[in-house]
């Protein structure tokens, strides 16, 4: 006998404006119960001593350190670009055309 009725799955279907069909509610009371016993399971086993983390491992920051280094020039790369204006790129317009 599932936790979840097929009233309670049929309520959840309206509120996500899902077409179930009567068939599909039964799946889904089914599948939604067993989704809901193993997160009690879950629940039970957590413990209030143990933290809640994000990662089964610790992390450290493993981002590299900001360093400047030698890079091209404004000019240099736009000398590659078919089209420049202004020390920019010029791209072909794409807002307001129809579809």
């Amino acid at each position: 006998m599932p936790n979840i009725s097929r009233d309670e799955v049929a309520h959840l279907a309206k509120l996500a404006r899902l077409a179930v069909t009567d068939d599909e509610l039964d799946v889904f009371a089914g599948q939604l119960d067993q989704i809901l016993d193993s997160v009690a399971k879950v629940s039970q086993v957590a413990a209030a001593d143990v933290p809640p983390t994000s990662h089964s491992v610790p992390l450290t920051n493993v981002f590299r350190e900001d360093e400047i280094r030698p890079c091209l020039t404004q000019q240099q790369v736009l000398a590659g670009a078919p089209a420049s204006e202004q020390g920019r790129f010029r791209v072909p317009r794409i807002l307001g055309e129809e579809q």
